[in-house]
């Protein structure tokens, strides 16, 4: 299936930006909205986007804004499906039933009103067991778009590769590498950007991913940060060196942000961020067998073929740049 016009939300992004290479480059139609200044910092002007997004029609608005969706956007175009890459860059609630929630549910019910036949939404696996705001936004974004009669594609990746190369310099310094526990708690099977960038365009294209939930995880097996540390030392020539970081530490930092927030507004921020942090330290990234309640690596779909220990590779030779940004921890 070809020549789609393709609307796209969220495409500034590097999962947004692989996503807009993928659909242009199978020659369908793309427009996307973007905030006039884009990047860590504000950094990417209008002009910088259009260079980015090369191949699609790159049109400056709000994508928070539903009129400004509607007016500087859509624009009295015609499009067949909506893409939406937007997810907020904190994971605190007010950014998450905002960007997350809100502004999805604007964006559906203008599809809506004019004609639109399909949404592909990014979302996150980790709504399988949703325990912070980000992931009951999402998930509730996910019941209104199943919920609406318009056909879907629900897409929930694992690991990011830019979620798990923070500690890439850390072991070239010669530094320790930082697990939590024995390091075997989770595992996960990262995607590369690029792969799911072609993931989200097979959902364009394809009926028999339309109305259903798909998760989805890079190629190889589930890997877990012990394999993540091994690898980058072997990678490096250095001797394995880890610290072990109790978990208890980071729920007891939550546990007393979020006292301390009832009382100090800016804090109960920070609270989420150590719950978020706990969060991603204690469960896997994999799919959550709903009779065994166990994560399941057999269950988890692999697709692509970009791997993370290939990506640590590149990044150590210099052949690709870290582009975490707001994903920065290390």
């Amino acid at each position: 299936m070809s020549g789609l016009r393709v609307f796209v939300l969220g495409a500034t992004g590097s999962i947004g930006r692989a996503a807009v290479r993928a659909l242009a480059g199978r020659r369908h139609d793309v427009t996307c909205l973007v905030r006039p200044r884009a990047g860590v910092g504000g950094r990417l002007g209008i002009e910088d986007m259009r260079q980015l997004l090369a191949g699609a029609v790159v049109k400056a608005g709000n994508p928070l804004d539903p009129a400004s969706v509607e007016r500087d956007g859509f624009g009295g175009e015609r499009f067949d499906v909506v893409v939406s890459c937007l997810a907020s860059r904190t994971g605190v609630p007010g950014d998450a039933w905002a960007v997350d929630h809100k502004a999805h549910v604007d964006a559906l019910g203008i599809a809506q009103e004019r004609g639109v036949g399909h949404m592909v939404l990014l979302s996150a696996i980790c709504v399988q067991k949703p325990r912070l705001a980000f992931q009951h936004a999402k998930l509730a974004f996910e019941q209104t778009l199943m919920q609406s009669g318009l056909a879907y594609s629900i897409v929930r990746p694992t690991a990011y590769f830019k979620s798990l190369i923070g500690q890439v310099e850390r072991v070239r310094a010669g530094r320790p590498y930082l697990v939590f526990g024995d390091g075997r708690l989770t595992a996960c099977k990262p995607i590369s950007d690029r792969d799911l960038g072609a993931f989200l365009a097979d959902c364009v294209e394809d009926p028999a991913r339309r109305n259903r939930v798909l998760p989805v995880g890079g190629p190889g097996p589930a890997i877990t940060p012990l394999d993540q540390g091994l690898e980058l030392f072997r990678l490096t020539g250095r001797a394995p060196k880890f610290r072990h970081v109790p978990v208890r530490l980071l729920s007891g930092i939550a546990g007393a942000l979020g006292f301390a927030g009832r009382a100090v507004p800016p804090l109960a921020a920070k609270a989420e961020l150590a719950r978020i942090g706990h969060y991603y330290a204690t469960e896997s990234m994999l799919v959550l067998d709903p009779a065994t309640r166990r994560y399941e690596a057999d269950m988890t779909p692999s697709f692509g073929s970009d791997t993370l220990f290939d990506n640590y590779q590149r990044l150590l030779a210099g052949e690709v740049a870290d582009e975490r940004g707001d994903h920065a921890v290390f």
